[in-house]
């Protein structure tokens, strides 16, 4: 595993975080638009809530996904997932029928879990595991600047030009973003595309998650993926609520504070990108969980004030993504043999914890108010921790020369 010329490097990091940023868009921008995409469809609120729903779901089919790009190659599958973006987003803005829409969404969510454990595999493959903490947050700010970028760019896109624009505007870049991939991403010889046709068997995917996943380390990554995401979205669905609650804030208020958030992410990636890989990604991703959990711990004191609580979350939701964005350079090394395969598992489950957290969320508000929220995400995100020592006790990464390398 070898660095590739920084020139090169730094071109293909460029177009893989581009479409990252698109993908990440074409997940985020539905949220705060719901009403005008319901309007223009002419359809019901519930009927685009189930959309985005939908496009939430897709993460649990990566897991499906993670064994053919390590058989096929990286670039392959990033290729094929960027297309069915290009494909699905042109087809939404075209031609403007629910079940279009409905099928773009589906067709974006499941490009976006074939495109990112690719990308983050094929990280791991190029770049040494010293310096991959520093390549990882800078591929993950695209998350947070689809927040601060990309829901103002679509809220002007729409403004002006209708609710189809940003469906054009994505599909667009997309086929942009294709070309730059094609060009700075290079071939991978490795790829077995033949092969992988007559494989696809349960029995196949059974031994292939059999060997790796049920590794120790895995099983340890996979658990603490899915506590921790829970944790978040118990939380994460009733923020606002609290805040309306208890401040009395307006929907422009809350808006502001929804672009904090993005901020408070933007510096967990950023810091991560700066120091992960000098703290060590091990202990990066415990001193995050572990302040996670004493912010959530906070909780129930910081609704003496507006500006404590909005503080508060700030931190909470930058020591989150400082923990995230360190928790996938971790996993590209966990199964070098299989990143993606680790990686596209670490997804569904974080997805899957996700679901779980946003279902309970509101019954665990409505019946305990923040103190319940903050101590069961609390509690939840040790049970991660928990299960993250038990499956990394002893596991250190190895060497360039097969050996292994004692620092975290």
């Amino acid at each position: 595993m070898t660095d590739d010329a920084p020139s090169a490097l730094t071109s293909s990091i460029g177009g893989i975080t581009f479409s990252k940023w698109l993908f990440n868009m074409a997940r985020r921008f539905p949220y705060p638009f719901a009403p005008a995409l319901s309007r223009g469809l002419g359809v019901s609120l519930t009927a685009v809530t189930s959309l985005i729903a939908i496009n939430q779901v897709t993460s649990l089919l990566g897991i499906l996904i993670g064994p053919l790009s390590d058989q096929w190659g990286y670039r392959r599958m990033m290729l094929v997932g960027i297309g069915m973006l290009a494909f699905g987003m042109l087809a939404a803005g075209l031609f403007p029928f629910y079940i279009v829409v409905l099928v773009a969404l589906l067709l974006a969510g499941l490009g976006k879990s074939i495109f990112d454990p690719a990308a983050q595999a094929w990280a791991g493959s190029r770049v040494t595991y010293r310096r991959r903490a520093l390549v990882i947050g800078v591929m993950e700010i695209s998350w947070s600047a689809s927040t601060l970028i990309g829901i103002p760019l679509t809220a002007v896109m729409m403004d002006r030009y209708g609710w189809r624009s940003p469906f054009i505007g994505i599909g667009a870049l997309a086929i942009i973003a294709t070309f730059a991939l094609l060009c700075t991403i290079p071939s991978e010889p490795h790829g077995r595309p033949r092969d992988i046709v007559f494989k696809i068997t349960a029995g196949h995917y059974l031994g292939i998650y059999g060997r790796r996943l049920c590794s120790r380390p895995a099983l340890g990554a996979l658990g603490y993926a899915f506590f921790v995401s829970m944790a978040n979205d118990n939380l994460f669905v009733v923020y606002g609520a609290w805040l309306e609650q208890r401040f009395g804030l307006g929907l422009v208020a809350l808006g502001l504070g929804t672009s904090l958030i993005g901020v408070a992410e933007l510096a967990g990636e950023g810091l991560t990108a700066a120091v992960a890989d000098r703290l060590g990604v091990k202990r990066a991703v415990f001193f995050g969980a572990g302040l996670s959990v004493i912010c959530y711990g906070m909780l129930p004191w910081l609704d003496r004030s507006l500006p404590v609580a909005i503080a508060g979350l700030a931190i909470l939701f930058f020591s989150f993504e400082f923990t995230l964005v360190s928790s996938f350079s971790l996993c590209t090394e966990l199964l070098p043999d299989a990143r993606a395969t680790m990686l596209a598992g670490f997804y569904a489950l974080a997805g899957l914890g996700r679901a779980v957290g946003a279902l309970i969320g509101g019954m665990i508000w409505q019946k305990g108010g923040i103190l319940a929220t903050g101590m069961l995400s609390g509690s939840l995100s040790l049970l991660g921790i928990f299960c993250l020592v038990a499956g990394l006790n002893a596991w250190h990464p190895k060497r360039h020369d097969g050996s292994m390398d004692r620092r975290p």
